[in-house]
């Protein structure tokens, strides 16, 4: 089983949309590359703690690759909008691939590189090492109440 933290906007709808892909095994919704180890919605919403709303992924590769995720990913948000995604405005909406090692920075760079052509804008998306991820401990305990 491998990772992948990644962030496009609101991360509910990215969320149902990578659990529907086969060879996914485990979506976690959270938050990565601010300041701090731990923090929460409220916090995050300040601008202040520099984190991105995010989606962990455990993904099986032998069934779906690295690469494979990334074209999904750039298809499904668009990466030429600063900080914003539809109506959500703000830095913990931005597009960022936060990488959890130098071969996964290597592959983005190249996908990122490979999807410009889809394009007519400039590809704002970030690749970043991950930092202080942290799930979205609010988010699950609300998931567990509805259940």
């Amino acid at each position: 089983m491998e990772n992948a933290i990644l962030a496009l906007g609101c991360f509910w709808g990215p969320e149902i949309k990578f659990g529907e892909v086969k060879g996914i095994m485990k979506t976690e919704v959270g938050y990565c590359g601010g300041n701090n180890k731990v923090t929460n919605y409220k916090e995050v919403c300040t601008g202040k703690t520099n984190h991105a709303e995010v989606v962990k992924l455990d993904f099986d590769p032998q069934i779906i690759s690295y690469e494979q995720i990334l074209e999904f990913f750039f298809k499904i948000h668009d990466p030429t909008t600063l900080n914003s995604q539809g109506p959500d405005f703000g830095t913990q909406y931005r597009s960022e691939i936060f990488c959890l090692d130098k071969n996964q920075k290597r592959i983005a760079e190249k996908v990122r590189e490979k999807i410009k052509k889809n394009f007519s804008k400039k590809i704002v998306t970030n690749i970043s090492l991950s930092k202080n991820y942290c799930p979205a401990e609010e988010y699950h305990q609300q998931y567990l109440k509805k259940r």
